[in-house]
């Protein structure tokens, strides 16, 4: 499924630093404005989206979040392609580029009341551009990561997921403090843009680290004499491995969209527990992803990456309704805790392998295209849309128990794939 690697230099220890933090800024950077604007959605709704209906206005705030998410698939395309021609460097300098222009909008738009109707139409504008970039980011950095090491990718590509830990600690941070810290009044006019000025803080940084970088060895001695065209990741030679793809993200983004953005709204509209209580919950979901992440891609280097991925979907699909089931039954913090834990373990294992997985199901000449259109594509479908599918169906059923019933959907889709690639990759080995 994947062409023969080149093998790459030693790494010294300051290089691999560098090599981590290059690429794992943007996605860090894209997560924490992402996470921040779901977990800032009901404030954010009263500032751009006014309706005389609370829920409505709501339900208007996150789903101009999801649409953002349609452009995901357009941005994997360009970006993606423009990785595999240009180089990797180059794809991920522009992609912070265009997600620092996402989060200086978000942080400095008048409200709905001060310019009208160009205040939502502004920020759905803003959210579209951050689409467009995230769509190119996970296949660039990815593949950047992977091709530095042959013997350490699950551990080097690790670190896309670690940094989403990252960043859901320091946005859960900023709800549970700005939450605990303003008043109501203050919170909705200016607090939550705080988080926004935050990030723009960060994404300099990581615009000139990147355009420092050094091209992969591996994208250098696989450079083709011919240009690089959507043909070469077409459904005509590459359809299948996209599929596959698309299967695999699934159980990872849905294990972020529902266990980790929903559940502050969840906790705070359905559990009724404290906002304060519910980001902090987070707070302990993101630090176990960041720090089981990398452990997990290390020893999907030595064990497998889909013995790994698999036993985990299996263990989530088990246990996800039983877990919801019985939070129900105990609404409280400490239920809540356990519950979070348990997925931010699960969370971990499954996503911790998986970029250096879906790195091996495509060749060198197309990898940052196929990543990119593959993961774009899985979030798109299962994850961005998330929060509304879930919050939709609890309002017209009732049924609080509706993120187990899409977690075990995305378990389920995941593991199917999982033996799919894995079976494919053994019919391989016996071939070749």
């Amino acid at each position: 499924m994947n062409d023969c690697a080149v093998p790459a230099p030693p790494l010294t220890k300051s290089m691999v630093r560098r090599i981590v933090f290059s690429s794992s800024i943007g996605n860090a950077l894209e997560w924490f404005d992402f996470l921040v604007y779901g977990y800032f959605a009901a404030t954010i709704a009263k500032a751009f989206f006014p309706a005389q209906d609370e829920w409505l206005s709501t339900m208007l705030a996150i789903g101009t979040f999801g649409i953002s998410f349609l452009m995901r698939p357009l941005g994997a395309i360009v970006l993606g392609i423009y990785g595999d021609r240009k180089g990797r460097k180059a794809a991920l300098t522009l992609a912070i580029l265009l997600m620092m222009i996402g989060t200086l909008t978000m942080a400095v738009m008048p409200s709905y009341q001060h310019i009208g109707i160009a205040a939502p139409l502004l920020i759905l504008l803003a959210r579209l551009i951050q689409g467009f970039a995230v769509g190119g980011e996970f296949g660039s950095a990815t593949a950047f990561m992977v091709e530095h090491s042959a013997s350490r990718r699950g551990y080097y590509a690790s670190w896309q997921f670690a940094s989403q830990g990252l960043a859901a600690i320091l946005a859960a941070a900023f709800g549970t403090v700005l939450s605990a810290w303003l008043p109501q009044p203050q919170l909705e006019s200016w607090g939550w843009r705080i988080p926004f000025v935050f990030g723009l803080l960060i994404g300099p940084v990581g615009y000139y680290i990147r355009s420092h970088l050094d091209e992969t060895p591996e994208f250098i001695a696989n450079r083709r004499a011919q240009k690089t065209t959507a043909s070469d990741v077409s459904f005509s030679n590459q359809w299948v491995n996209l599929l596959l793809a698309v299967g695999i993200v699934a159980q990872s983004t849905v294990g972020v969209y529902v266990l980790q953005l929903y559940m502050p709204m969840y906790a705070v509209k359905q559990l009724h527990l404290p906002a304060t209580a519910s980001f902090a919950v987070v707070v302990l979901n993101g630090g176990l992803q960041f720090i089981f992440s990398p452990i997990m891609g290390a020893l999907s280097d030595k064990l497998g990456r889909i013995r790994i991925m698999l036993g985990t979907s299996i263990v989530m699909g088990v246990t996800i309704y039983p877990m919801f089931s019985w939070l129900q039954a105990h609404p409280t913090v400490a239920s809540l805790v356990v519950l979070q834990a348990v997925a931010g373990i699960l969370k971990a294992a499954y996503s911790g392998p998986m970029p250096a997985l879906m790195s091996e199901i495509f060749p060198t000449r197309v990898r940052s295209t196929g990543l990119s259109i593959g993961y774009a594509l899985g979030v798109t479908l299962f994850g961005g849309f998330a929060p509304t599918i879930v919050e939709g169906f609890i309002h017209a059923t009732g049924d609080k128990l509706a993120p187990s019933y899409y977690v075990l959907l995305a378990a389920v889709l995941s593991g199917v794939s999982l033996a799919i690639v894995g079976w494919r990759m053994r019919r391989a080995l016996r071939t070749a």
